[in-house]
């Protein structure tokens, strides 16, 4: 069995989970990692059992290029676009944390740099892999609800995701680039690809400089009027973050996922009930199951196409249009118009 090496580029906390979730797949191993701290990079170095360490990108790349598979690429969004570059310009195929870039132009752009240098490019764009979506899309599969005409994705929360992220505060973008880049990808995964939106944003925190509401409501190609928001200004009785709850409703019926990975799915014949509980893997927090669990099979989907054994969801070139919707949905807010695709 073939050993697929990688080197990590940023070891920051995200890093970890990351690695916990290579660490549930037996065929790769990671053997090399960059910091711009070093002592950061040392320090997960050693809890993974890895012995080479970097402050400089450029060094562990003439170390280790011929031997590495890939680089998962998990530092701030502002480096995406030189790191995939420098990545692709060895030889190398490319994992790289979402947003992909700050910019539409800069995302473009990374995925050209990948496809000149014919190597695969990869977003871990890993909501779609959580256990309730999948669950929900294979129901949704079924047909039971028919013709599906209108659906609601929320991601909507009060946690102070600013306690932890001081950093968010200063963003002149946040929610739309930060959450809506998950919950816009599912409203793909879900319905296909939109030929329009229209967006509504607001900051009701006044402590922070971008949005932390934004309401997008995106016309289907198929005809599917879908409403995706997200807020992290919602006071409710039941808390549901990490929860993306979603709502579908059919000619025949309605799916609903709930809190605590509960789908109901409603026809006149009744309702059913299915439970749809992440993975508990040993090194998941319990709060974060849900996300932290689709880590490993967002990973083994990349993989098996790096491998050669089948096709990657999350290419650099599909998660393009998520980004895309992005980018329209702040010019729709901006400008206060319908934006057509």
């Amino acid at each position: 069995m073939k050993i697929y090496k990688f080197a990590v580029l940023g070891t920051g906390f995200w890093s970890g989970y990351q690695l916990a979730g290579w660490s549930e797949l037996e065929n790769v191993q990671p053997i090399a990692f960059y910091n711009r701290t070093l002592d950061k990079a040392r320090a997960l170095a050693d809890q993974f059992n890895v012995e080479h360490v970097y402050d400089d990108v450029d060094e562990l790349f003439e170390n280790h290029a011929a031997e590495l598979d890939f680089v998962d690429i998990i530092t701030d969004v502002g480096t995406h676009e030189l790191f995939t570059t420098k990545a692709a310009l060895h030889g190398l195929n490319v994992i790289c944390q979402k947003p992909m870039s700050p910019t539409l132009e800069a995302s473009e752009n990374m995925v050209k740099v990948c496809k000149e240098a014919n190597v695969g490019f990869y977003v871990h764009e890993n909501f779609r892999f959580q256990a309730p979506i999948r669950k929900l899309r294979e129901i949704l599969g079924s047909g039971v609800i028919g013709k599906v005409f209108k659906a609601n994705v929320a991601f909507c929360s009060g946690f102070p995701v600013f306690d932890n992220q001081p950093f968010l505060k200063e963003l002149d973008e946040f929610i739309l680039t930060d959450i809506g880049s998950h919950v816009l990808d599912i409203a793909r995964y879900l319905f296909g690809e939109a030929e329009s939106l229209f967006c509504h944003t607001a900051r009701v925190n006044q402590e922070i400089r971008g949005e932390d509401v934004a309401n997008v409501l995106l016309r289907m190609r198929n005809g599917i009027s879908c409403y995706v928001e997200m807020s992290y200004a919602t006071i409710a009785e039941n808390e549901t973050f990490p929860q993306t709850l979603v709502r579908v409703e059919g000619d025949l019926g309605t799916i609903e996922l709930l809190q605590n990975f509960e789908i109901r799915t409603t026809t006149r014949m009744g309702t059913m009930v299915t439970n749809a509980e992440p993975l508990m893997y040993s090194w998941v927090d319990p709060a974060y199951a849900v996300v932290h669990s689709s880590i490993v099979d967002c990973n083994r989907n990349i993989l098996a196409e790096i491998a050669g054994t089948a096709q990657a969801e999350t290419t650099g070139m599909d998660n393009l249009e998520t980004t895309r919707l992005v980018h329209l949905a702040y010019q729709s807010a901006r400008e206060k118009k319908v934006i057509s695709l």
